[in-house]
């Protein structure tokens, strides 16, 4: 089977050993095990919405590409660059494709010629130490506690513990948690381009999540955090966010940005000030590459000069 059948009749399977023995970014440098990873979820998305438009990878054409990233631009946070990085991951594989005879032009060039990452990213958000303290002293459990407190402490107990995203909360069963014992850990699926990982869960948040599972026993395979008045629907993105915001505003933090990212950012910059590299805390959050923690520990030398 030649290499163009391939990419026709099994497109992951070519892709896959294209990644594996020839592609390579814009400094022809070879991908990392862990971009490899993050690019077939990213080439697996894209390969879906052709289906789901009834073209292949010989016969899409802009139009296609434009609803792609329309698409990807609807369902991404404000700022990110997950767009650009489809553009460029789609013009690599373009261009691999009319090199191999598949297609005879390259319908993502147009895109691409207009891509570039941004020189002036925002910052990212997070809780200084003493912030970050402070919200640690928030999520501890108390006597008064009505059911909607003692839920709401443990879910930002969670994620300033654990660095999950708010999908990743929304997605956690109570298998997936351990609270007792010399070791308390939460294990994290794989989910998209984000890696399996099993996150140490450190002392202040275990008390919230203790609460939580008193008052709300359950099956091992049960949601961690259903919807109210539901047993097997996750808790939606609006009352996660206003979650999260109620707490952020009982310590006094105001920013544009009062959603479950900030509390990710805080526990990533804290495994960088303990000393965790850049590559450990990017496993820590599941990612491939180490460009969102590298932005967050340019924070810290930003303070320190």
């Amino acid at each position: 089977m030649n290499e163009s059948h391939l990419w026709t009749a099994e497109p992951h399977t070519a892709y896959l050993h294209w990644q594996t023995t020839d592609a390579a970014g814009a400094d022809r440098r070879r991908f990392s095990q862990r971009s490899i990873v993050q690019h077939r979820a990213m080439f697996d998305r894209f390969l879906r919405h052709l289906v789901t438009r009834g073209v292949a990878l010989a016969t899409f054409g802009p139009e296609h590409l434009e609803s792609f990233f329309d698409d990807v631009e609807n369902r991404c946070a404000p700022g990110t660059t997950t767009r650009l990085r489809y553009v460029k991951l789609i013009d690599r594989l373009c261009r691999h494709l009319v090199d191999v005879g598949l297609r005879h032009s390259n319908p993502a060039a147009t895109f691409a010629l207009s891509a570039a990452w941004p020189e002036d990213e925002p910052e990212p958000l997070f809780l200084d130490t003493d912030a970050d303290t402070a919200l640690q002293g928030y999520v501890q459990p108390d006597a008064g506690d009505d059911g909607r407190l003692c839920r709401n402490r443990a879910v930002v107990a969670l994620l300033l513990g654990a660095g999950l995203t708010a999908a990743e909360l929304r997605g956690a069963r109570w298998r997936d948690i351990v609270i007792e014992g010399i070791r308390p850990q939460v294990s994290v699926p794989k989910r998209g381009a984000r890696l399996e990982r099993t996150v140490a869960l450190p002392a202040f948040s275990t008390p919230a999540l203790a609460a939580w599972q008193r008052l709300h026993p359950s099956p091992d395979g049960a949601l961690l955090f259903p919807a109210p008045r539901t047993d097997d629907k996750p808790i939606n993105d609006v009352l996660l966010g206003a979650i999260v915001r109620d707490a952020l505003d009982a310590i006094g933090f105001a920013a544009p940005d009062m959603s479950p990212r900030v509390l990710r950012n805080t526990f990533a910059r804290r495994q960088l000030l303990s000393g965790r590299t850049n590559e450990q805390t990017s496993a820590m959050l599941g990612l491939a590459s180490h460009r969102t923690v590298i932005r967050i520990r340019d924070t810290i030398s930003a303070q320190t000069t």
